[in-house]
């Protein structure tokens, strides 16, 4: 990986604040060509996926096939991490080739810190936050043993992010993603 990246953005948030679409909208700012997003989520789901042969495309969406699992695959990954924190991480840093890479699914400490120690400097870390309102009209709806546990509370009491972005119907998408450039 020598120099590669130059920059590494952590993106984090709750389920349905637009963590994917708004780093999916600053990908296609910042060009393909520079850029990429990684999923830290991805190979938690080819594991698993493997493990109980599933449909990976369909976990890999976001739709009810992936729902049906998720709460089985947030404890099962969580056994993995317990044995080795940075196992999912560095499965996905298997992919990084580009001089930005945008990790579009922190969701623990134990990511933030595998990134920070493997990257250092080159990390930067921004919250997407939501109301609960504009995460219910996105689809969310409260699920036991999903939205308060690990996986989605981790880094609520974090207060150090590089950066904030409020993400709610109405944001001025373009000005957030200027923001997000800027600390690039």
């Amino acid at each position: 990986m020598s120099n590669i990246p130059r920059s590494v953005l952590l993106c984090s948030g709750k389920r349905k604040t637009g963590k994917d679409f708004l780093t999916e909208r600053l990908l296609q700012r910042l060009s393909a060509d520079r850029a990429q997003i990684i999923r830290i989520s991805e190979p938690i789901k080819r594991s698993w996926a493997e493990k109980l042969g599933l449909n990976l495309n369909e976990l890999l969406s976001d739709g009810p096939y992936k729902e049906k699992y998720r709460k089985e695959m947030i404890e099962w990954s969580d056994q993995q991490r317990a044995e080795d924190y940075g196992f999912f991480c560095r499965q996905a840093c298997m992919e990084v080739n580009k001089e930005i890479c945008i990790v579009s699914d922190v969701r623990r400490k134990s990511d933030i810190r595998y990134f920070k120690e493997l990257f250092g400097s080159k990390v930067k870390t921004v919250r997407i936050e939501a109301t609960e309102e504009t995460r219910k009209k996105r689809g969310w709806h409260f699920q036991e043993g999903v939205d308060n546990v690990q996986s989605e509370c981790d880094l609520d009491n974090m207060t150090d992010w590089d950066l904030l972005i409020t993400n709610d119907c109405g944001t001025d998408v373009e000005e957030a993603l200027n923001k997000i450039i800027t600390i690039l």
